[in-house]
């Protein structure tokens, strides 16, 4: 798994742990918690996809 991808993740179950946080002691700043894991895991998927489909196009051509 690429390096950002990796990155991405660690900040997206971050934002989850945060957001659970949030919510429990009844702080409404837990949905900006969420918005950030959604853009997070975003990019933790589309580096991660880039990267195999540059390893696939490096290995046929």
């Amino acid at each position: 798994m690429p390096r950002l991808a990796l990155f991405a993740l660690a900040v997206c179950v971050l934002a989850v742990v945060a957001a659970v946080l949030s919510f429990t002691q009844g702080m409404w700043i837990g949905v900006v918690w969420v918005l950030l894991a959604g853009l997070s895991s975003n990019m933790a998927w589309y580096y991660y996809r880039k990267a195999r489909i540059d390893r696939a196009r490096s290995a046929t051509g």
